[in-house]
């Protein structure tokens, strides 16, 4: 039986998903996909931190919201894709992140 497609936590230059085709979770690729997810979800709660700075703070202008906003939308996107790539390693349902054109994600 092959190994499932494993969904890589980037996309190429033109934002297209990326997959990895592995019998070893434990290749090379697979361990660099591993440390990319860990550092995005750590991004993720720094992003969250700072957004919720923001969002407490009265006196924060629109640049600054903009940019809290701008950054948990990405980091959320993220974390969605790492979810979906675990999710689909454990067999959690069918997952539309896996097979959606990025273009009906949005």
């Amino acid at each position: 039986m092959t190994a499932p497609l494993r969904l890589l936590p980037w996309t190429t230059p033109e934002g297209k998903p990326c997959y990895l085709s592995t019998d070893s979770a434990q290749s090379r690729l697979s361990r660099l996909a591993d440390d990319v997810e860990a550092a995005q979800l750590g991004s993720g709660e720094q992003v969250l931190a700072g957004a919720r700075a923001v969002l407490a703070d009265p006196k924060a202008g629109e640049r600054a919201l903009r940019f809290a906003l701008t950054r948990s939308v990405e980091s959320l996107t993220d974390a969605l894709r790492v979810a979906a790539s675990r999710g689909a390693r454990i067999g959690v349902g069918d997952n539309p992140l896996l097979t959606a054109p990025a273009s009906d994600r949005s």
